[in-house]
């Protein structure tokens, strides 16, 4: 017994139904599909960014440099990075014009010694007629650039410090240099570090 023509076109219906119905489910497969290896793509890619931010930040944690200085004697001072993870190899200390010397270089042994400039500094105080006893803690601009590693990177950087000193005794030969510490002023380079120095030292002379 065959099946009626109306049957027959019920049960073409449904199968269409249900070939309309797969192929709606294979299509939002293939979106849901696209949809999270897009989530999957666009995470990483946040993460790269992240992880490229966080790079940098660190990379420039890494070349700022800053200096303490430790007393280790009233004509010697210690200088070490203020970041453990920062290693110094070398320094040039300069000095304002006025002093008139040439700047200092050491090698793996970061300091300051009074030694290197006492003479040229009694003489620039006389010059510009400063007191022979220090009034309060007295400042010596200056300029170091170090040459430094940090995370195996090697870095230069520069900047102004102002080192802190005493200045007492009896007549400017007899006068006795005693150094106080040092201080972060700014970082510059070149020509302009140069200019800023003796612009701060000018200033110490106007009392």
């Amino acid at each position: 017994m065959s099946d009626s023509p109306e049957a027959g076109k019920e049960a073409a219906k449904i199968r269409r139904r249900w070939i309309t119905l797969g192929e709606l489910l294979a299509v939002a497969a293939v979106l849901i599909s696209g949809l999270t290896l897009y989530i999957n793509w666009s995470d990483k890619q946040d993460q790269r960014a992240d992880k490229a931010a966080e790079s940098r930040k660190a990379s420039a944690r890494a070349a700022r440099l800053v200096l303490n200085a430790s007393v280790d004697s009233d004509d010697r001072l210690t200088l070490k990075p203020a970041d453990p993870d920062q290693l110094v190899q070398s320094q040039t200390i300069h000095f304002p014009g006025a002093l008139g010397i040439a700047p200092v270089d050491t090698t793996g042994e970061p300091r300051i010694e009074a030694r290197w400039f006492e003479d040229a500094l009694k003489r620039a105080r006389n010059t510009a007629h400063l007191p022979d006893d220090s009034v309060g803690d007295e400042k010596l601009p200056v300029t170091i650039v170090t040459q430094f590693v940090a995370n195996g990177d090697t870095y230069t950087d520069s900047a102004l410090y102002d080192i802190g000193y005493g200045i007492a005794g009896k007549w400017l030969s007899g006068h006795r240099l005693t150094l106080r510490g040092l201080s972060l002023v700014a970082h510059a380079t070149g020509d302009d570090a140069q200019a800023r120095i003796d612009a701060r030292w000018a200033r110490t002379t106007k009392r």
